[in-house]
């Protein structure tokens, strides 16, 4: 993991190179997307509802019905958008990083909306993106102050920070361009074989979106609405 991580750093510049608008900006529409659905793809509250009435009403019996969904969707688009060789990287490490910011939103706002949270405020929205981190990353930048406390304290924070919003967001797209880039470049440039590579990614994509959705599953507690 620790040389997986290392990997991913050096290849980021590769794959900012290949596509500049890869930044917060990415992550800010994924969050619009996820909750208001694109193509095929439901909104994340309606998904999420719809998740929990085939569950009977069992709210955490949807949430892990919808950590197995998009586990699957996420090996799937991790497969196809990590085939080819290497002079496909800038083209596919994009691809790759916008379709898992996507799908991975999508389950932790639907996962948030399953649990009581407002998908239109934007303590939750922020709470959202935490989620994305991961529970180490999220205690690192605790630790180094980039950001002020776990997602689920985000979500039910006083007041919405707006400085927060970038910060957040520059911190999903900086760890979602460094994890794809890492497992990319070890599966195509350390092994040269291009239906590895697709091997991997489905692997790392399904596993990485399964320890984000227990995260959020964990971290984001039932809220009762209020009155």
């Amino acid at each position: 993991m620790a040389g997986g991580k290392l990997v991913g750093r050096l290849a980021r510049p590769v794959a900012m190179r290949g596509a500049p608008g890869l930044t917060a900006n990415v992550v800010r529409q994924a969050f619009d997307r996820a909750v208001d659905g694109i193509g095929p793809l439901k909104g994340a509250a309606e998904a999420a509802d719809g998740r929990l009435r085939s569950s009977d009403g069992n709210v955490d019996k949807a949430v892990g019905s919808l950590i197995d969904s998009h586990v699957r969707l996420a090996g799937l688009q991790g497969f196809v958008t990590n085939l080819g060789g290497l002079a496909t990287m800038a083209v596919a490490i994009p691809a790759n990083i916008s379709g898992l910011a996507l799908l991975q939103v999508h389950l932790v706002a639907g996962i948030a909306h399953l649990r009581g949270y407002d998908l239109a405020d934007p303590r939750v929205r922020n709470a959202v993106l935490a989620c994305m981190l991961g529970e180490d990353a999220v205690k690192s930048l605790i630790k180094k102050r980039k950001l002020p406390s776990t997602p689920m304290a985000i979500a039910t924070a006083p007041q919405h920070d707006p400085e927060l919003d970038q910060r957040i967001a520059t911190e999903v797209a900086t760890e979602l361009i460094t994890r794809v880039a890492g497992k990319r470049t070890i599966a195509v440039v350390g092994r040269r074989v291009p239906v590895i590579g697709g091997g991997v990614g489905a692997v790392t994509d399904g596993y990485g979106t399964y320890q984000i959705g227990r995260y959020a599953a964990k971290e984001l507690k039932r809220r009762q609405p209020s009155t």
